[in-house]
């Protein structure tokens, strides 16, 4: 019997915020269900904003992240269908924000995360597709949270906002990541750095983005988020980008990043 092939978790992390993280993780994950790759959105913020950017509203979130961290649901169980085919969410709610105590004490408090993405992997969720693609939307901190999204992840995809701090932040992102390599997950890698918000207007944008690719080489995707209205509209609306306005600026470029992970990734397998 052949085994399901394992979906690759990619982990959407920056310990600063409103640098584009959330949207990151929706519409990428959109774009990426849209072109054949089911792929399924995990939130693990404890402000769901993802959960609410996806559509998924408060009263529908029966079973969330935090029943699957606290063992009460399998990952699984928490799987709810969004509007947009081929791309499915385990949702959050404020309920996330205690689990940080009560994992405190728990055996292999790092890795449960880890454990419950590995049973989905091999079982799935009942009328789902099995994902190609999982992507953890952090909060925007270094919890036990975070920590565990990283313990379970294959690597880690940084959205990194255009702006003067933006390399500051990112090397404390650098710390946590070889952090959690050393002694939680030794083969965590970067997938690649996004940059966000550029304003092509602004030669500030044009500087950071110069920067980051000289520091950063290849690992920096050639894909660039422009600072678009219509993204910042779209979650308000409980679409992603993409459903909301498919021709802006914002969706045409996540378009082109699903395009050009996917291309990283038969790359990297094909290595």
């Amino acid at each position: 019997m052949s085994h399901p092939k394992k979906p690759r978790v990619l982990v959407v992390a920056n310990q600063k915020g409103g640098v584009g993280k959330t949207t990151t993780a929706i519409n990428l994950g959109t774009a990426l269900a849209a072109v054949g790759e089911p792929t399924l959105v995990i939130d693990i913020d404890p402000q769901g904003n993802a959960s609410t950017g996806l559509g998924v509203h408060r009263q529908d979130r029966k079973l969330t992240t935090y029943e699957v961290l606290t063992g009460q649901a399998k990952l699984a169980e928490a799987v709810v269908k969004t509007r947009i085919p081929g791309l499915s969410l385990v949702p959050a709610t404020v309920d996330l924000s205690g689990a940080e105590l009560e994992l405190a004490d728990m055996p292999r408090r790092n890795f449960i995360l880890r454990d419950a993405i590995e049973e989905y992997s091999v079982h799935g969720a009942l009328g789902e597709p099995p994902a190609s693609y999982i992507l953890i939307d952090c909060p925007p901190s270094l919890t036990l949270l975070t920590l565990n999204a990283m313990a379970a992840a294959d690597a880690v995809m940084v959205p990194l906002q255009c702006e003067f701090f933006a390399l500051e932040g990112l090397s404390q992102l650098m710390k946590t990541i070889e952090l959690v390599r050393n002694r939680l997950n030794p083969t965590l890698e970067i997938q690649g750095i996004v940059l966000t918000m550029f304003d092509k207007r602004n030669k500030l944008s044009d500087q950071v983005a110069a920067d980051v690719r000289e520091t950063l080489g290849e690992k920096v995707y050639s894909t660039v988020i422009p600072r678009n209205v219509r993204i910042s509209e779209a979650p308000s609306h409980g679409v992603p980008a993409l459903v909301y306005d498919l021709r802006c600026p914002g969706s045409q470029a996540y378009i082109k990043l699903a395009g050009e992970l996917i291309q990283r990734e038969r790359l990297r397998v094909a290595a």
